[in-house]
């Protein structure tokens, strides 16, 4: 029999696609050709070990591809329209590598790269950065305004009109920043994106020719450097220091005539520091001097302790020389792909038609329920008391590290955000401090990869937001003990 196509229980693949898949492959390859009856669903099955059913499943597929022809009374038969040059054509094709394929310069710089995310290794007590307070966000109220939107017949589910994004969630934002960030704003200048990766890809392919010069922190957001790099960018990276990116370095780099500066000013990624107020208006000076757009990034901007939140840099911007993006994944939950772009109101036509052509619009639903979480005040008392649980979480991890690792830990950054970067001083390289802090079932992130010339060694990012106070002092202790002993 010319069936003999061998299917594997324990594949990922079902039974039915993997018999779809051998049955056209031999169509393709002349073994099957076109007119030959094929055999019955029960005598195929019988043959094969298999159901009936998974046979049915796969001529199903065969026939409605256009593979098979069924004639009543007569039998099945393969497809007589499948003429030879196309089987060839088809054959041809096929034995193409992906790296033999003619790629765009974009997807070319993609053939090396692999989607970064923090290591997620099997720990009892991961010190992942970036993730909230899960447990704590307010379910209740989220699910009752769902509720609400959801027993709408039509509206959510429907295309939008408007590209910039809902009106009155756009309207919430504009108020949300002029009383968090002291961001001022009209709704016109909010475009709404599907989080801040979004935001620097529309920035990056809008103002991003191939071989323009673009600054960022060293070390930085790995995220905007690999987007500014597949995007045929030449990064340069400019160095930070306490009081955040040093704009005296730009210069060196006077000869590349850069158009882009990404920066987190509010709280350096991964660092931690903050930049200060005579930094922000050098930086603003030199941009506005040599004619450059300045990219925010206040990921986490609304977590500072003990001192009053630090207003974004476009507070300082009165040339509209900022791009200023902020998200609500950090505050509220990751799965929340909602975000934001603060623009002059020149820029927003051109933004929301380059983000027309990627995706059309960000989800209604979610778009509708933030717009009311927002206004009703759920939002801002959500993110106090969230302020507060951080804190006690951070200090009890600054304690802890002080307390079990003594000199041979440096704290970095200030009292802001979610995470903390640490320096340890060690015999040992960055690989054995992981590996031995997952056998003992810490996960911790280096730092190396945030460098461009991941030189730096012995630094680390440990995030606190999700984790508990005994599982942070628990996991400190056992940290301590492996790398120690």
């Amino acid at each position: 029999m010319d069936f003999a196509i061998t299917l594997n229980p324990e594949a990922k693949s079902p039974l039915y696609c993997q018999l779809y898949e051998g049955v056209r492959r031999k169509i393709l390859a002349g073994d099957l050709v076109p007119d030959q009856r094929v055999p019955s669903t029960r005598t195929l099955a019988k043959y094969l070990g298999v159901s009936r059913n998974t046979v049915a499943q796969a001529y199903n597929q065969l026939l409605s591809e256009g593979y098979f022809q069924a004639t009543v009374g007569s039998g099945t038969f393969v497809c007589e329209q499948i003429p030879e040059p196309l089987i060839d054509h088809t054959l041809a094709q096929s034995t193409l590598s992906s790296q033999q394929r003619i790629l765009s310069t974009f997807g070319a710089s993609l053939v090396d790269f692999d989607p970064f995310a923090p290591p997620e290794p099997a720990a009892a007590i991961n010190f992942r950065y970036g993730a909230p307070a899960l447990d704590e966000f307010p379910f209740s109220i989220w699910r009752r305004l769902l509720s609400k939107y959801c027993r709408l017949e039509h509206n959510p589910l429907d295309y939008t009109s408007d590209l910039l994004g809902y009106q009155p969630l756009r309207e919430a934002i504009a108020e949300y920043l002029i009383r968090s960030r002291q961001v001022h704003c009209q709704p016109e200048q909010i475009i709404i994106v599907n989080g801040s990766q979004q935001a620097i890809d529309l920035i990056s392919r809008i103002f991003i020719n191939r071989g323009d010069a673009v600054a960022i922190e060293n070390p930085s957001y790995l995220g905007a450097r690999q987007m500014f790099t597949a995007q045929g960018a030449n990064v340069c990276p400019i160095p930070v220091d306490d009081s955040g990116l040093l704009v005296n370095t730009l210069d060196t780099y006077s000869q590349f005539s850069i158009k882009l500066i990404y920066v987190t000013p509010s709280h350096q990624f991964p660092t931690g520091a903050v930049m200060s107020l005579a930094r922000r208006l050098e930086l603003l000076n030199w941009s506005q001097t040599h004619d450059v757009l300045i990219i925010e990034d206040d990921y986490d901007g609304e977590y500072r302790y003990g001192e009053r939140a630090i207003p974004a840099l476009k507070e300082l911007d009165r040339n509209d020389t900022v791009l200023y993006m902020g998200t609500f994944s950090k505050v509220l939950f990751p799965a929340l792909r909602v975000g934001y772009l603060v623009l002059s109101e020149e820029l927003t036509q051109i933004f929301c038609r380059a983000k027309w052509l990627s995706d059309r619009q960000s989800p209604l639903l979610e778009q509708y329920v933030l717009a009311d979480f927002i206004r009703e005040g759920h939002l801002e008392r959500h993110v106090r008391r969230m302020r507060h649980l951080y804190n006690q979480r951070r200090q009890t991890l600054v304690k802890s590290l002080h307390q079990h690792l003594g000199q041979h830990v440096k704290i970095l950054g200030e009292n802001a955000g979610m995470h903390i970067m640490i320096q340890l001083n060690l015999p040992l390289s960055d690989r054995e401090i992981m590996n031995r802090a997952s056998r003992a079932g810490v996960g911790i992130t280096s730092a190396k990869s945030y460098y461009v010339n991941k030189t730096d060694k012995g630094k680390f990012v440990l995030g606190y937001a999700e984790l508990s106070v005994e599982e942070i002092e628990l996991g400190v202790s056992k940290l301590s003990k492996v790398l120690l002993d």
